[in-house]
């Protein structure tokens, strides 16, 4: 484990929807120094096989730990499901975070009884969040569903269009009318839907978990329980590094963070 509080962040995504993550941290953490990957290559991950999921994660991780960061957040919630042992064995004694564990603990807190899931197919079709609220309530009704277009409408930066809000008015029908007032968002794209979904859901408010949230707090707390925030009192720096199309995710990621971006350098998982 980097034991120099200096040491930077990292976090990793299959592409731009780790970005809520980094933009939480931001807030929440603004003086720590952050390293971000996101696989613009080969995104997206949640419709692709476990063990090759695996196999990027792992990758990527030994990545990360090349740039001694001192905690890494899976800012993916498919690797989360599928490869967070992967990523843990690798990481050795740095500490690993993941949205899915930060996430239901958020929703459990809530004290709602019956609780909604989105994510991909792998995510879903993991049980990986069914099988967290159960471990932590086994009496919780959780109802789960695959919403695979959401990834790749949130690449293009269709939010809330026409398209985007037909997409989520089919995905989000298995939510009304039976009881569920909370609801995961279980990809860290997903946040930049809420503001449609509260839109839909006007007449049958729920109340949305946003993992990027909650991750950033874990971490807070994690890095203060090891002694390891940073000290600076200077904002904090943010390196980014993607696998393709850099001047595309420089673009979104801006978007997306309010703020320039210095370099997105481009670099080989491999």
């Amino acid at each position: 484990m980097a034991s120099n509080p200096t040491s930077p962040i990292g976090i990793f995504d299959s592409g731009i929807g780790g970005l809520t993550v980094a933009k939480a941290v931001m807030d929440k953490l603004p003086n720590e120094d952050i390293i971000y990957f996101g696989d613009t290559a080969r995104v997206p991950y949640g419709i692709k096989s476990g063990q090759v999921i695996q196999r990027y994660a792992s990758q990527i991780t030994r990545f990360l730990l090349q740039h001694n960061v001192k905690i890494i957040l899976i800012a993916c919630n498919t690797v989360s499901a599928v490869a967070r042992e992967t990523v843990e064995n690798i990481a050795g004694k740095t500490p690993v975070l993941d949205v899915i564990e930060a996430g239901t603990k958020t929703a459990i807190d809530t004290g709602s009884n019956s609780i909604g899931v989105i994510g991909t197919l792998a995510t879903i079709g993991s049980n990986a969040y069914e099988n967290a609220l159960k471990k932590k309530n086994p009496d919780i009704d959780v109802i789960s569903k695959a919403c695979p277009l959401l990834v790749p409408l949130a690449e293009e930066g269709w939010i809330d269009n026409e398209v985007a809000m037909k997409a989520l008015d089919i995905y989000l029908s298995p939510f009304r009318n039976n009881g569920v007032r909370t609801l995961i968002l279980g990809c860290t794209h997903y946040p930049l839907f809420k503001s449609s979904i509260r839109t839909l859901f006007k007449s049958h408010p729920l109340e949305i978990i946003d993992s990027a949230d909650a991750i950033a707090s874990s971490a807070k707390t994690a890095l203060k329980t090891l002694n390891l925030v940073n000290p600076s009192t200077s904002d904090g720096r943010f390196q980014c590094y993607v696998s393709d199309r850099p001047q595309r995710f420089q673009e979104l990621a801006e978007r997306f963070l309010g703020r320039k971006i210095d370099h997105v350098e481009i670099v080989d998982p491999d």
